[in-house]
């Protein structure tokens, strides 16, 4: 990570310029900067070879791809500066690099740098690269298949590129043996069967201990081909098993032991039983190749905290992952036990005991930190005790491992070995004495946590948690249940004392007065509630062993409750996909032979709608589907919907009387497909899937997703270098599909048709998801929106909705204050923010979300009605202009919507400067925009609160705004759309 200072020197001084010219790097300085950074002035010849592999396979390689992708004075700058270092670089290092670096770099050094800057051979190469290449055999050799002309044997692939893929699905004890299962191959080579398929697993002990070889027994395992990035591969039979027997490590580790002893009786020390380590490493022989890497990538669950064995008394054998996930097994003795813990007043005492020990002096170690320690020889061994003061580990926080020091001993770790977990409560705190993976006694103290001791699913589907929560603090609790995007979802609480249970149903998420399900991907739980705290939940030690981690199958997803990093808890959500649709194998398969072949069957009257790539009901295409209906059209409607996020209403539903009926289809499935291969009309409002052609017979209407402000398309600075991006081909790819391009007004379709490279028809019938702010009975739509997001009668409705920024995606685009936005807009106002898909999801103290029981957000407004509530998810922004009052934005398009309702805007621009250089805009917003231009948040509320006042200012530009961008959005947009495109002459 790039952090603007020195690196500072390690002794090592390869590392220390490596690790400067990495910082260079991330931090974007020039290509001669880096350069100078790894000079090879004063090294040997080995400490050169190893920096130059270091550097060309990672900052300069990274540089090269980097300008290869931009324009070619770019690229023939770097081209002449890497030709330099080059020369210096020794031809050995140049061999072992990765194929794909190692013909980039050939292609520096050999071919004329004015034509390798102007052609597209080295961003071929690159793009070719970034996917798993083709791999050839000749001969006994295998080689890789790639766009460039070079000399054969630079093809050739290397250990570098030889690395296994490696995943471990169980690991389990099994008379006596330890049984590691799971899957390994290597990229590009298919294992169709056993034949020619060998993989034995090696054990590589510390230094001169012998290795363990254990031969694996290959086993069909269709997973490792669903989960493969390579289309065409077939990994069927890269399952493994492995049994590795307890006595091979024993007499390997006593060996050790015995050598270690002398050494210290030599020295005059008593021996000392030590833990020996072994890295597991896997060898794989496949179809004359022959590579070896780390056993690595636990499947999430059960499979991370693999249980011990207790080969004899004070001996265990424990498989264990490290920090970057590579499989070990560790021998491990007991040196040290807990015997008891206790609490007075501000001291926290830990006793325990050293088998077959005598000691009188030494201390212990707390993490980084020494203290006394008293030692008592006993019978057996020596007892030892230690004092920890409650307001520095308070202080400190950390998670720590208790170590003692004996006297001329090395340190030992403290093992529980049985003993009771601890939790001594202080006030709203708690000090935590538990065990970790390996059984070493682990210190903690943090605010009192939330633990389960109970998960149990219904046979509806429904999750029950239930656990002990001990905090003092009085009030509602909720379940908070949190995605990497922000997405959030809260469920109420029930307390009892110290104790809660929860439940819910992952299928049926509370969402705006309807449900729906837990989207895919990792759900972190946590507790929210109090005075503003928000504790992460933690899995009970003693529910580890019986925790039910399979997964539960409702409407067609899976949803699992599994502990990972050993006890934190998390809700793992996905869609079951049937075997032929999974992975790069069934992605190349449906979109190289069943999408063709459906190409060339007859249409069928149908109507696909894509909204937002299938993310919600919402926008222009919910508005034709819904006229269609009323207007009782049968023919077969099929919504595309991805992740499950909604299920469109049939006719009965909308009040649009019976028989009409929607078909759904899951994004990317096979239904999908047909659905774009075989129907007639195709409804979208953004690109369409890179797949899709559209046929001669096909109708495809573009309603894009707003006029635009910010430019779009080839009016983007990027769009226009040479040699031509691989978004302007698949732009011109996707606008060929287009029959009909449905435009607001005649500014927009010069924009859009411009941008786009558009030259067919175009219809100005204005946007038909705007008709509902024209409606005649909006007010009664208005009241019925306000209801499901809990907006109480009479208040005014302020909407705050940003656009995303490309070079700030990560952060949210919040920038009001909220609790000044409450005190200076007062009790009779409503925030609404609406985050953009494109963008971080918005945090800020005091923002709710809405939930069955709302709660809102840690912050200065805990104690106040809801203020600010998080919109984001709601589905079609179009019925939150309806109920907004005033439109607070920057550069969105909803300006232009808006501006049917004829009500104020006030445009927060605080980094207008940045965006317009940066993105580039087709209005000069300061001149053009129907309301104030403000950069101050404190500016922005006193706009809103005199709103007004100000709006008389602004009503002339409103209005010549209204004119330009909205003439056609009269309420009557869709019936247009529908009139010109489904009438009997143009349809069926």
């Amino acid at each position: 990570m790039a952090t603007g200072a020195t690196p500072a020197p390690t002794g090592d001084v390869v590392a220390d310029r490596l690790r400067a010219a990495q910082d260079l790097h991330d931090r974007g300085e020039p290509l001669d900067a880096v350069i100078a950074a790894v000079h090879a002035g004063g090294l040997s010849r080995a400490q050169r070879r190893r920096m130059h592999a270091e550097v060309l396979n990672g900052p300069l390689g990274l540089r090269l791809e980097a300008a290869a992708r931009r324009d070619a004075t770019r690229l023939r700058h770097a081209i002449d500066l890497l030709r330099d270092y080059l020369a210096g670089v020794d031809d050995h290092v140049k061999r072992r690099l990765p194929v794909a670096r190692r013909l980039a770099f050939h292609l520096v050094e050999h071919r004329d740098p004015a034509a390798l800057a102007q052609g597209d051979e080295l961003a071929g190469l690159v793009a070719a690269a970034a996917e798993p290449s083709k791999r050839v055999r000749r001969g006994l050799a295998w080689y890789a298949d790639l766009p460039v002309s070079a000399p054969p044997e630079l093809f050739r692939l290397r250990r570098s590129d030889l690395v296994p893929v490696t995943e471990v699905s169980d690991v389990s004890w099994h008379d006596g043996r330890l049984r590691v299962s799971g899957h390994a191959y290597l990229v590009g080579l298919s294992v169709r069967s056993r034949r020619f398929n060998r993989a034995t697993m090696v054990l590589r002990g510390p230094r001169w201990v012998p290795p363990i070889s254990v031969r694996t027994r290959r086993v069909y395992r269709p997973e490792a081909t669903h989960e493969a990035a390579e289309p065409g591969c077939n990994y069927d039979w890269a399952g493994f098993v492995a049994e590795i027997r307890p006595w091979s490590l024993r007499w390997r580790a006593g060996l050790r032991a015995a050598v270690h002893g002398v050494k210290r009786l030599v020295r005059g020390r008593p021996a000392v039983r030590d833990t020996t380590t072994w890295h597991a490493d896997i060898v794989i022989w496949s179809r004359g190749a022959r590579a070896t890497g780390a056993v690595r990538g636990p499947v999430v669950g059960r499979t991370e905290r693999p249980a011990g064995l207790r080969v004899r008394q004070g001996l265990w054998m424990r498989p264990t992952w490290t920090s970057d996930r590579a499989f070990q097994v560790v021998l491990q003795p007991t040196r040290a036990v807990l015997t008891a813990v206790r609490h007075a007043g501000d001291q926290v005492e830990l006793e325990g005991f050293l088998p077959g020990t005598k000691a009188t002096k030494g201390r212990a170690r707390l993490g980084g930190h020494r203290m006394a320690a008293d030692f008592t020889p006993v019978e057996g061994g020596t007892r030892f005790t230690v004092q920890l003061a409650v307001p520095a580990l308070l202080k400190e926080r950390d998670a720590r491992r208790l170590w003692v020091e004996p006297k001329g001993d090395p340190a030992a770790p403290v093992l529980m070995e049985g003993a009771d977990e601890v939790h001594v409560p202080i006030g709203r705190s708690e000090v935590t004495v538990l065990r970790d993976r390996r059984d070493r006694l682990v210190l903690s103290a943090h605010r009192v946590w939330p633990v389960i001791t109970s998960a149990e699913w219904g046979e509806d589907g429904s999750l029950t948690l239930a656990g002990s929560y001990p905090d003092t603090e009085p009030g509602q609790r909720e379940l908070v249940l949190r995605q990497r995007t922000g997405q959030t979802y809260r469920v109420p609480v029930r307390r009892s004392g110290a104790e809660f249970s929860v439940r819910l149903s992952p299928a049926a998420m509370y969402r705006f007065g309807g449900t729906v399900p837990l989207a895919s991907g990792t759900w972190g739980l946590s507790m929210a509630g109090g005075k503003g705290t928000t504790a992460p939940l933690r899995a009970g030690h003693d529910l580890l062993d019986t925790l039910d981690e399979d997964p539960r199958v409702v409407d067609g997803r899976s949803y699992r409750l599994v502990a990972t990093r050993f006890d934190v808890p998390v809700l793992i959500a996905a869609e079951e996909r049937p075997d032929d649709e999974k992975g790069a194998g069934g992605l190349w398969s449906l979109r190289r032979v069943h999408y063709p072949a459906l190409r060339r069957t007859p249409l069928r009257e149908a109507t696909v709608y894509v909204s937002f790539d299938g993310r919600s009901y919402s926008d222009s295409a919910r508005a034709v589907y819904e006229e269609r209906l009323r207007r009782g059209d049968d023919r077969e409607h099929i919504w595309v919907v991805r992740d499950g996020a909604f299920v469109p209403p049939d006719a009965a539903a909308l009040g649009l009387g019976t028989g009409i009926t929607p078909t759904v289809v899951r994004e990317g499935s096979r239904e999908h497909y047909t659905a774009m291969a075989t129907s007639r009309h195709i409804i979208t409002n953004t690109l369409l899937p890179q797949w899709f052609r559209a046929r001669e017979d096909q109708i495809c209407v573009q309603m894009w997703h707003g006029s635009p402000l910010k430019r779009v398309g080839g009016d983007q600075r990027h769009m226009s270098r040479d040699p031509r991006p691989p978004a302007w081909y698949r732009q011109a790819a996707e606008v060929a599909n287009w029959d009909l391009l449905v435009t607001q007004s005649p500014w927009a379709s010069e924009v859009l048709c411009r941008a786009f490279g558009y030259g067919g028809e175009v219809l100005e019938s204005g946007y038909p998801r705007n008709d509902v702010l024209a409606h005649r009975d909006r007010a009664d739509l208005a009241t019925a929106v306000r209801r499901a997001l809990g907006v109480p009668a009479g208040k005014r409705v302020v909407l705050y909705a940003p656009t995303w920024r490309d070079y700030d995606r990560r952060n949210s685009s919040v920038r009001l204050d909220l609790a000044e936005a409450r005190r200076v807009l007062g009790r009779d106002h409503v925030l609404l923010v609406r985050g953009h898909m494109m963008q971080a999801a918005p945090m800020a103290a005091g923002l709710t979300v809405p939930g069955p029981a709302t709660v809102v957000r840690p912050g200065p407004m805990a104690r106040e009605s809801a203020f600010a509530i998080d919109v984001t998810t709601y589905p079609d922004l179009a019925d939150l202009l309806l109920i907004a009052d005033v439109l607070v934005t920057d550069y969105s398009s909803v300006m232009y919507d808006f501006a049917v309702t004829r009500r104020p805007m006030v445009f927060f621009a605080y980094d207008h400067e940045r965006y317009r250089n940066s993105r580039g805009m087709y209005l000069d917003l300061r001149a053009q925009a129907p309301g104030p231009v403000l950069s101050e948040a404190g500016d922005v509320l006193e706009a809103v609160r005199l709103i007004d006042a100000l709006s008389g200012d602004y009503a002339d530009r409103y209005e010549s705004f209204v004119r330009t961008f909205t003439p056609r959005d009269d309420g009557k947009a869709t019936a247009r759309l529908v009139d010109h495109v489904f009438t009997d002459s143009a349809g069926r």
